[in-house]
């Protein structure tokens, strides 16, 4: 109790009732708490954790590069193995057009840089985003975000954005030789999980080109193995101008990064120079991690598994009559139910029974799943037979 009191009072709170898991260790699938007691994890700390907790690769690469140095220089100046290890292994992972890597301290930070380094390329102003859409929380990109809701304590934003409607094809008639950037989640993840039509998105790509505007994909959540391919833009057969990372990629450690082509990236140095400066961005232990986990994304995860498991969960859960829908795609799902509070239930009911899930900021009236990718079958069979009893409790 005293130190549920010390964090209640003296570490800063993002919302009135905090789940308070008092956390001892995590390994694997599981976190548990100082009592002992065993929590699996569906949540995965919101799509960080995809290659579950403390992977032994990334351990192991975060425990050699601790014998080597950490912070030498700010980002740009020194050549690090470490950074170096997570550019060559992301350009091999992606694109011929995406070749040149930027790392930064987060996913938001990702989206503030990605932002300016359009409206530097194009020298244009108007940025374009999507109606629902999550980009982070800073100044800029809650700019650029849509829930008013969590905006209208912060006015004034950034002028110049404007928002249309999510997978409608004639609202792309928007987009204009004004427009610097059109910003967009491949899959809308804090708006429950929303999946553009293949159509929207070519139809989308096709726009930018004619009228000069760079498309940046967020994949900060959506990315990184979580929709069952690696990037979430390869379900549609295009590619962005810049393609913003973050969460999963640094294998639990801290992260961002943006990638574009070296021909857009290279305004950022000069006119002026330090375009962008980071201080931490592309630190060496946190590259080493990063660099761990995008191997074991590559190499050792079986997405066709992942196909798998992800469908008998859903399967096994719309049977129930309290859930009227889902979406999912690879690993990524959410939950309708038919009133927020019922979602609430759910949540906490789950929690109680030593099951993490959560909600949805946007779309209160879902619960979120996101376990790891690497889920063992006999752990999504334990998760269906919990949530599904913690949900059947509501009745």
């Amino acid at each position: 109790m005293r130190e549920e009191l010390f964090f209640l009072n003296h570490v800063g709170q993002t919302n009135e009732h905090p789940f308070l898991v008092h956390v001892d260790r995590a390994e694997g699938s599981y976190i548990y708490d100082k009592d002992g007691k065993q929590y699996l994890d569906m949540i995965a700390g919101v799509a960080v954790n995809n290659i579950g907790h403390r992977h032994p690769k990334v351990i192991d690469a975060i425990k050699k590069q601790l014998d080597k140095h950490l912070h030498v220089m700010v980002y740009g100046e020194f050549i690090q193995d470490a950074q170096q290890q997570l550019a060559k292994s992301l350009c091999q992972a992606l694109p011929e057009n995406l070749s040149c890597v930027y790392a930064v301290n987060s996913g938001t930070e990702a989206n503030e840089a990605a932002i300016k380094l359009a409206k530097r390329y194009t020298g244009r102003f108007e940025i374009i985003s999507f109606r629902g859409s999550y980009h982070g929380s800073t100044n800029g990109s809650l700019s650029i975000s849509g829930n008013e809701v969590k905006k209208m304590a912060y006015r004034p934003l950034l002028p110049n954005v404007r928002f249309l409607t999510w997978n409608e094809e004639e609202d792309l008639e928007h987009i204009s030789s004004k427009s610097a950037c059109v910003i967009i989640e491949p899959i809308q993840g804090d708006a429950g999980v929303r999946i553009p039509s293949k159509a929207f998105m070519q139809a989308l790509r096709k726009k930018c080109n004619d009228v000069g505007a760079l498309l940046i994909f967020d994949e900060i959540q959506c990315g990184m193995g979580r929709t069952g391919k690696l990037f979430a833009f390869e379900h549609y057969g295009i590619t962005p101008d810049i393609l913003t990372l973050g969460k999963a990629l640094g294998g639990g450690m801290p992260i961002g990064a943006l990638v574009s082509s070296k021909k857009i990236m290279a305004v950022f140095t000069h006119t002026p120079m330090l375009g962008h400066i980071t201080t931490f961005g592309g630190h060496p232990v946190v590259s080493a991690a990063a660099a761990a986990a995008l191997d074991v994304l590559c190499n050792d995860i079986d997405y066709r598994e992942v196909e798998r498991l992800g469908r008998k969960l859903e399967e096994a859960l719309i049977k129930l009559p309290q859930i009227i829908t889902c979406r999912r795609i690879g690993l990524m799902f959410a939950f309708d139910m038919q009133s927020a509070e019922k979602v609430e239930k759910v949540v906490k009911n789950c929690l109680a029974k030593g099951v993490i899930t959560f909600w949805f900021l946007s779309h209160p009236y879902s619960f979120r799943l996101s376990p790891p990718l690497t889920i063992t079958e006999e752990e999504i069979d334990k998760a269906i037979q919990i949530i599904s009893k913690a949900i059947e409790e509501l009745n």
